[in-house]
């Protein structure tokens, strides 16, 4: 097989394996069982983490260094190994692509919490809260449970599904597992602690730049699919330019911003960490989310996670042919 026809061949399997795991996502979710990948994953961070901690910067990079280092060795050898064999690429692809994606189980989660209000438990959607973001719950009313999870859908469409397809898209199976065991990283140690202050601070701002282009792409898509929860493209562009970078985040605003201008309602305010108060701007027009914006927004997210997995896929086998042209005009050039 020529370079040539083995770097289209690598491309299409790629391609089809980032497909296929978006269609296992959507068929088999995650796992509830912890044999989850990513919850295998966390454990082994955990132990790292155990021998390394301590309250300096370096030894929270030499964590994160080793943690994603270990993810992409890992990718680098399953792509190497499957290099000449184009259906194995396809499935390694696909398990790796389904690992790391979360979107079929952020919708469930979304569902139950509607459901439960919808039903007027409020017991049971405080009770399911935790499982979607990290506020307290125990004092939350039913608008504040549904800002909670339309705000939570809207961020988490770029953590669980847009952010790993665009590194999937870039480095295939090392980026998926890189994206992710950052992403995860971030979780257990980047937020604002005592404890995680300084050792969390490397996962927290490679988090920050994994996050920033699919974060942006995420609030893109929602404009142009806004006509589908009954916004229009034209004010949730105007809503995203006006108020996504007033977030604390750097990323996470961009999401919400587009999300409250697509569904027409006002995200922000109030949130309690633990007992850690913190007043997020308000982001968009309308009024605070009812229970009925819930699988609205699940609506929104589930479009933008399927335009991210055909524009992931197309991206894969247009970067792989620039490559490939670049490599030849290089090639070329040296010879001249």
């Amino acid at each position: 097989m020529s370079s040539g026809r083995g770097r289209a061949s690598g491309a299409r399997s790629r391609a089809l394996g980032i497909l296929a795991g978006v269609a296992a996502d959507a068929v088999f979710a995650d796992p509830r069982s912890g044999a989850h990948p990513v919850a295998l994953f966390g454990r082994a961070a955990a132990g790292v983490e155990r021998r390394l901690y301590g309250k300096a910067r370096a030894r929270g990079v030499a964590h994160v260094a080793l943690c994603v280092g270990s993810a992409v060795a890992l990718g680098a050898v399953a792509e190497r190994l499957t290099r000449s064999r184009p259906a194995a690429r396809v499935a390694v692809t696909a398990v790796s692509t389904w690992a790391v994606l979360g979107g079929t189980t952020l919708g469930r989660e979304g569902r139950h919490m509607a459901g439960a209000l919808e039903s007027g438990d409020l017991a049971a959607a405080r009770e399911r809260l935790p499982h979607l973001c990290g506020r307290d719950p125990s004092a939350l009313g039913e608008r504040e449970l549904a800002r909670a999870t339309v705000e939570s859908v809207a961020e988490n469409t770029s953590d669980a599904v847009v952010a790993p397809l665009v590194w999937g898209a870039v480095a295939g199976v090392p980026g998926l597992l890189a994206y992710r065991a950052v992403n995860t990283l971030d979780a257990m140690v980047g937020h604002r602690s005592e404890r995680y202050e300084r050792f969390g601070w490397a996962a927290a701002r490679l988090d920050d730049v994994a996050n920033y282009v699919p974060a942006r792409l995420t609030g893109a898509l929602a404009c142009v699919l806004a006509p589908l929860v009954g916004g229009t493209a034209a004010e949730a562009a105007s809503v995203l330019r006006r108020d996504g970078h007033r977030h604390p985040s750097p990323n996470s605003g961009r999401c919400e911003a587009a999300f409250a201008g697509a569904l027409r309602v006002r995200l922000g305010g109030r949130n309690n960490y633990a007992g850690r108060v913190e007043h997020r701007p308000e982001l968009g027009d309308g009024e605070p989310p009812a229970v009925a914006d819930i699988p609205r927004a699940v609506r929104l997210a589930r479009a933008v996670n399927l335009s991210a997995a055909v524009l992931a896929a197309t991206a894969t086998w247009f970067l792989s042919s620039y490559r490939h042209r670049r490599r030849g005009q290089m090639g070329r050039a040296r010879k001249a």
